[in-house]
């Protein structure tokens, strides 16, 4: 099933620009698509199945966009140098708070992660000097890899296209080894996992610092796609957005986190058109799919094709 999901998921993103070639929504908006995607399938991971809420995961997101164009603009680093100490410094950051933080449980860590978020979103702003502060740094170079320019918006769908499918793969094969089991314990009882012999304190360890990797990666490439970074980029809005989208597609489902910020990110495209009303409409759909399908949009829609399915076969 998850194998049926994983090809599934390589067609359509293969396809579409086949099918549309040069369509400039399907190029543009599927790279937004595609970042969402990295970033909410990591933030499931701690959230999903191990239960640990964070409402400061924007700020690993910035973490790696900082880096990447700190490096490559101030110090001429190679854009898979910076990339790569973007993912060391946000995992060494997650690994320094995982310990303290995660002690907390329930509204205290989510308090806990806000401030976080806040704190990295400061230093953002105020530390000048380093990031530009309100302003920003322009000038980030373009992405090479092994000789090729990632250059153009069609190139950047096939690079993020990619990449989002090796996150996809990752995290699917996480959740089905020996961490994952024991990610699902700690979800289920904290205290039980204990008592089954599961080092609770380092699986949540772990899995804080691979979702926060998660968010490097795509910060990385979001800084070299836009050329662009800037503290808004990064605010306690976006944090709020990936938990949104997790929940709106599924907790506990890889498919359902990837479904979830392919549809915020496709909601957020089409009420641009509303202007006004925008947030009135995004705040009464989002009510919408807790009421009537509260275990998440994926999940709940994939539940009842299976019903819709069962009861066609008993007919016949």
């Amino acid at each position: 099933m998850r194998l049926t999901g994983f090809y599934a998921l390589a067609l359509v993103a293969g396809l579409l620009p086949v099918l549309f070639p040069g369509n400039y929504f399907i190029t543009v908006v599927g790279i937004a698509a595609g970042l969402n995607v990295i970033l909410a399938v990591g933030l499931n991971l701690l959230i999903g199945y191990a239960g640990q809420i964070s409402l400061g995961h924007a700020a690993f997101f910035g973490m790696g966009a900082y880096a990447s164009a700190i490096l490559t603009t101030r110090y001429a680093f190679p854009p898979l140098l910076a990339l790569s100490a973007g993912l060391i410094s946000a995992g060494l950051m997650a690994w320094g708070l995982a310990r303290p933080i995660l002690r907390l449980h329930g509204h205290y860590l989510a308090m806990a992660t806000l401030g976080f978020g806040i704190i990295i979103h400061v230093i953002m702003v105020q530390a000048t000097g380093w990031t530009g502060g309100p302003d920003g740094l322009t000038g980030i170079p373009l992405l090479v890899l092994f000789g090729w320019a990632v250059d153009s918006d069609q190139r950047w769908y096939f690079v993020i296209m990619a990449t989002m499918l090796l996150a996809v793969w990752l995290a699917l094969n996480l959740v089905d080894s020996r961490i994952g089991r024991a990610l699902r314990a700690v979800r289920g009882s904290e205290f039980g996992a204990r008592m089954m012999g599961i080092d609770t304190a380092r699986a949540k360890t772990q899995v804080f610092v691979v979702s926060a990797l998660f968010a490097a990666f795509a910060g990385s490439l979001f800084a070299h796609q836009q050329g662009f970074v800037s503290p808004d980029s990064f605010n306690l809005s976006i944090s709020i957005d990936l938990v949104i989208m997790v929940v709106l597609g599924g907790m506990a489902s890889t498919f359902g986190a990837a479904f979830g910020a392919i549809a915020l990110t496709l909601l957020h495209e089409g009420l641009v058109v509303f202007e006004d009303y925008e947030m009135l409409i995004h705040g009464a759909l989002l009510m919408a799919v807790m009421i009537f399908l509260p275990q998440g949009l994926f999940v709940g829609l994939s539940q009842g094709a299976r019903r819709g399915w069962t009861l066609v076969c008993r007919r016949q």
